[in-house]
């Protein structure tokens, strides 16, 4: 098992699942250039996105790009603390005895609705959830979906999938629920698998810097609500109708 934290609003831990005894390589694409360390890289803009199976799209053309691990915001309230998306724990684990049982990336977030309870309707956020992974010492996007969805969980030890109240979800913040995310194999990018892009470099670091960063953001018109009943004035339409989750920002400074 490895694991990584740092610094958090609610100091919340991030734990990497464990890891498979076997590594699966994904096949080797064009446009994907050898580094002297032996790594793989992808020129930005030389591939194409493509459809996911379970729905989504896998945004390949972003692989390798330098871009802010925080997505530029699009209204107000995507830095406030409430509501808020908390990213918990993220990694990579395949079940069985041996690990050779279905592998599987997965990140779980909780959302903290703020002082009132917030209800998105089922399923949560539709299809407007999107994961990206960036690599640790500025080798960009190593992973990028968009339209993915969640399951609500509860539980720690032995989880199970929440099912919705006349179709909708409430959250209050208080309750052990969490969402759970899975990132498909074909969102990762060439070069990469997803047993390595949730691990450090090098793997005994005590350094924040040298893993990986994760970032989630969950998109729905409840969010845009919620924030104008938080802040108690203002029309709705003013604010973000998005929430963001970031593993780590190395330089907040002046945002």
């Amino acid at each position: 098992m490895h694991g990584v934290s740092g610094p958090s609003r609610r100091a919340s831990l991030l734990v990497a699942l464990p890891v498979a005894a076997v590594l699966v390589a994904l096949a080797a694409q064009s446009h994907v250039l050898d580094d002297p360390a032996g790594r793989l890289h992808v020129s930005p803009g030389s591939l194409k996105d493509a459809a996911l199976p379970g729905g989504g799209t896998a945004a390949l053309s972003r692989c390798g790009a330098p871009e802010s691990v925080r997505p530029a915001p699009r209204g107000e309230g995507e830095r406030a603390d409430e509501p808020a998306l908390v990213l918990s724990s993220y990694g990579y684990s395949s079940s069985g005895p041996h690990f050779d049982g279905p592998a599987a990336f997965t990140v779980r977030t909780f959302v903290d609705p703020g002082p009132l309870p917030m209800t998105l309707t089922a399923p949560v956020a539709g299809h407007g959830i999107t994961v990206d992974v960036f690599g640790p010492h500025g080798e960009g996007r190593i992973a990028s979906a968009r339209g993915l969805g969640a399951k609500v969980m509860k539980g720690v030890e032995e989880r199970h999938e929440v099912r919705p109240e006349a179709g909708a979800y409430r959250f209050t913040g208080a309750e052990d629920v969490d969402l759970e995310i899975e990132l498909p194999e074909r969102a990762v990018c060439p070069g990469h698998t997803r047993a390595d892009i949730g691990r450090c470099a090098p793997a005994n670091t005590n350094q924040i810097e040298d893993c990986p960063v994760v970032t989630v953001t969950l998109t729905d018109e409840a969010v845009r609500r919620q924030r104008a009943v938080v802040a108690g004035s203002g029309s709705p339409k003013r604010f973000s109708d998005r929430l963001v989750a970031v593993s780590f920002e190395p330089d907040v400074t002046g945002v």
